[in-house]
């Protein structure tokens, strides 16, 4: 079993930058994909960035060049460095675990609570 708990959320102007951290338990963190998905209202939960166990990325068109993905395995964390942020990347933001190599959430079996995350134009 493996729990994740965001954290780093909150309210910010459209240009400016946040980093959400994902805190893991267990003791396999090094040998799971991990992923950053998002929700916002009304909307499905969207692939946003994953990092495989070997250090591979992989970003949304949407968030390529704006989002950096990384993880540090001494500390069980993942972070999602977010700059150049704008309205429309206003969503829930989730973390996930998982074994399966993929950009689709219903591959992850692990999920955190969920960080809120709003951009004001």
């Amino acid at each position: 079993q493996v729990q994740l708990e965001e954290s780093g959320g909150g309210l910010v102007q459209a240009g400016g930058s946040l980093r959400l951290s994902c805190a893991a338990s267990g003791r396999t963190f090094s040998s799971y994909n991990m992923g950053w998905f998002r929700q916002a209202p009304g909307k499905e939960r969207d692939f946003v960035a994953r990092m495989t166990w070997s250090g591979m990325t992989y970003y949304a068109e949407s968030v390529k060049g704006r989002f950096t993905i990384s993880r540090d395995n001494t500390k069980n964390t993942v972070y999602l460095q977010m700059n150049s942020l704008k309205p429309e990347d206003t969503a829930v933001y989730y973390c996930a675990g998982g074994i399966d190599s993929t950009s689709l959430a219903r591959t992850y079996a692990y999920w955190g609570q969920g960080t809120q995350v709003t951009v004001s134009s």
